[in-house]
């Protein structure tokens, strides 16, 4: 009797913990959720987070400069797969989320985070390697800015905040 409640309730905590664990990964194969747009941290379980110093992601864009109303190409390269990510430009005076992204890769989407379009993620959970974007400047100036990106390798594995050089801002409207 004491044996079959035992397995009895070891079957049950399987399933229990088996069925959390399929509605935490099932629920973010598509993108970042919203509560993810101030602190870009996965929502998901996280057994390991990494330092944003990594070596082998690499947020770039070839402009050091910018005037308003610019189109910023962004890349991400990185040297191993990830599956999911988290972009967004940012002032540096204030870290208030800006811009809007005008181009982005397949297998991402747009958020509005504050904006619309303010943000980019993944649309779904293939693997990632290199991607491609191009941002688009307030016409009104806001100052110099970065890029950030949180990236998910893996369920258990991210990176948060990952950042870009400085792209300054040059002249006004």
């Amino acid at each position: 009797m004491e044996d079959s409640r035992r397995a009895h309730i070891a079957i049950v905590g399987w399933a229990c913990t088996t069925l959390c664990l399929v509605s935490y990964v099932s629920a973010f194969s598509h993108g970042a959720s919203l509560s993810a747009c101030t602190d870009m941290m996965p929502r998901h379980l996280r057994v390991q987070l990494h330092s944003p110093s990594n070596n082998y992601i690499i947020v770039h864009t070839n402009m050091s400069f910018y005037f308003p109303g610019d189109k910023v190409p962004v890349t991400v390269r990185s040297t191993q797969d990830f599956m999911g990510f988290l972009l967004q430009a940012r002032k540096v005076s204030n870290d208030e989320i800006t811009g809007t992204f005008i181009f982005i890769p397949p297998g991402s989407k747009l958020l509005t985070c504050f904006e619309d379009g303010d943000t980019v993620t993944h649309s779904d959970k293939s693997l990632k390697r290199n991607l491609s974007f191009v941002w688009k400047a307030p016409d009104q100036p806001i100052g110099d800015i970065k890029f950030f990106i949180s990236i998910v390798q893996s369920y258990f594995v991210y990176w948060a905040k990952i950042e870009s050089a400085i792209v300054a801002q040059r002249g006004q409207n």
